[in-house]
């Protein structure tokens, strides 16, 4: 039976906690422990899939094709234990259960009551997988307080109640603000935030302190006192250069000792920290610097490209190199030259979207890249920008486009050779769309295999031909055009099982071009950086050795 850690916030970011709670998993992994970390967001929202990214950031989309919050990303990239549906979990989603048990007949008439029912459906969720792992890692969205938030505490104080004694605790992450007129760290937001805890029946075992400064030891036993917690149990967190510290920064803190303390485990396996060294190493000691332009449509927020952020710095690991990722919009270019923006780059890449804002734009930004043989990846929407500036420029298309913009408004100005996406399959059945389904979970989502061509250059970055990548798309390259295109020099190098969806294009005779259908990014780990991306950052060192 899984030991429950619960990890709450008072007043501290989301990157705060889900960083925190990535790196504890990745310490208990280095005692030799098995995790698995889940979130708990208080939205109403069923899916994040439907939201905008300036709303909550990226997508997380796992291998059973599940869009989750961007906190799962993190826990994946730090103990590479593959996500699932089962690992997130919203308000929404848990009110939409209740809600379909009811109309089911499954209360058999009763009221339906946020307790027990909502309270039940929460505990059912926390229950899944108990069995399969020493530690589960369960992360609370939101700060203590939120009324959106109530029926999970609740339902955490009642999970422990009934659970054993001993095998559940509760970690609280808070700040604390330093008053630079007066010079001193302010414990009482941390005090009040566990008072609140307390008021809703929950105690910390362990509190995580975020500072920019230096906590002296009187403060720490100052908060022991008052938060009822043992002084050894106040962790300080301090600012990183990097999140790939925060395992060996913790560690250091003695974050993993006090959560192990705090369950009794006693003698614990000592931690075996080489992978973070390592890690560590590769970032500290990098051996040159690679500029790389990302030309997106929600550059504003960059966690709207968080995953594809930390991939590229898992490729510069990969070669020892600093990668400087520079954010493009894309608009930009739709009425400028890109040419004094790119000219400078050594690589570029153009990143998945929807809508038809900014894409004119990602054309330039390839026909660019193709032109002057400068390093690009087109990931999903970037993929189909390529194929259609292909299309436009050397496959005789001038008015080549995709359906999806012609949708969007509502007539038809374009040759799609990118259309909506109507039928594929899924393990041993046929999924069936039509355009006007509604557009919560209608994407073709989750892992799907691709057959790589022979000799070609992803066959030579992935060391085989056959691949297994996850998805996020409604719509998809037209395999008819695929005579047309390779005719011009645009090769449809990954193709579905089936032969009728193309997953990856590359352009013949240039040192590095290449689009795919799918998101690599989300497999991309510190310790095992994705083949593409480590690739495609050795070819953009290549172009910076030549400048």
């Amino acid at each position: 039976m899984a030991r429950y850690i619960f990890i709450t916030g008072g007043v501290v970011s989301s990157l705060g906690k889900g960083l925190a709670s990535a790196a504890l998993g990745a310490l208990l992994q280095a005692r030799g422990y098995t995790v698995r970390l889940r979130k708990l967001d208080p939205y109403l929202n069923v899916d994040p899939g439907t939201m905008s990214p300036f709303e909550h950031g990226e997508v997380f989309v796992t291998d059973d094709g599940a869009e989750t919050d961007l906190d799962l990303g993190h826990y994946e990239r730090f103990t590479g234990v593959h996500a699932r549906a089962t690992d997130s979990i919203s308000s929404g989603r848990i009110y939409s259960n209740v809600l379909e048990k009811e109309r089911r007949g499954d209360y058999l008439g009763k009221t339906i009551q946020v307790i027990p029912h909502v309270t039940n459906e929460i505990k059912e969720f926390l229950r899944i997988g108990a069995d399969e792992v020493d530690f589960m890692l369960c992360e609370i969205g939101g700060t203590v307080g939120d009324i959106e938030g109530l029926p999970f505490f609740e339902a955490i104080r009642q999970f422990i109640h009934e659970r054993p004694r001993g095998q559940s605790i509760l970690m609280h992450l808070t700040l604390l603000p330093y008053l630079a007129a007066s010079g001193e760290l302010k414990t009482k937001p941390t005090q009040h935030s566990v008072k609140e805890l307390q008021s809703i029946g929950l105690a910390p075992d362990v509190l995580v302190c975020r500072s920019e400064h230096p906590i002296p030891d009187k403060e720490r036993e100052k908060i022991a006192l008052f938060c009822n917690v043992r002084k050894e149990h106040v962790i300080p967190a301090y600012d990183l250069k990097t999140i790939y510290e925060a395992p060996l920064a913790y560690h250091r803190a003695g974050l993993d000792q006090a959560v192990l303390d705090a369950f009794g485990i006693s003698p614990a396996p000592k931690p075996n920290l080489t992978r973070w060294e390592d890690v560590m190493d590769r970032l500290n000691n990098a051996e040159g610097m690679v500029r790389v332009a990302i030309v997106g449509k929600y550059t504003q927020l960059e966690d709207a490209y968080k995953s594809i952020a930390e991939a590229l710095t898992h490729g510069g690991m990969a070669n020892r190199t600093r990668v400087k990722a520079e954010w493009i919009d894309a608009e930009i270019f739709e009425n400028e030259d890109p040419a004094p923006y790119l000219q400078d780059f050594h690589a570029i890449l153009v990143p998945g979207g929807f809508g038809e804002r900014g894409t004119e734009g990602k054309i330039k930004a390839a026909q660019f890249a193709r032109e002057r043989k400068i390093p690009y990846l087109g990931i999903c929407l970037g993929m189909q920008m390529a194929v259609i500036e292909s299309a436009r420029n050397l496959a005789g298309l001038p008015n080549a486009g995709s359906e999806e913009f012609d949708h969007e408004a509502g007539k038809k100005r374009f040759t799609p050779v990118v259309y909506h996406l109507k039928e594929w399959v899924q393990g041993n059945h046929t999924v069936r769309r039509k355009h006007g389904d509604a557009k919560g979970g209608t994407m073709r989502l989750g892992a799907y295999t691709a057959n790589l061509k022979v000799g070609s250059k992803v066959a030579e970055v992935y060391g085989g031909t056959v691949i297994e990548e996850r998805h996020r798309h409604r719509y998809e390259v037209d395999v008819q055009y695929r005579e047309q295109l390779e005719s011009c020099g645009l090769v449809f190098s990954g193709m579905s099982p089936d032969g009728k969806l193309p997953e990856i294009v590359e352009v013949k005779d240039h040192p590095w071009f290449i689009g795919v259908q799918f998101h690599p990014e989300l497999k991309s780990k510190p310790f095992s950086p994705h083949p593409l991306f480590a690739d495609f950052v050795r070819a953009a060192k290549e172009v910076e050795r030549l400048v």
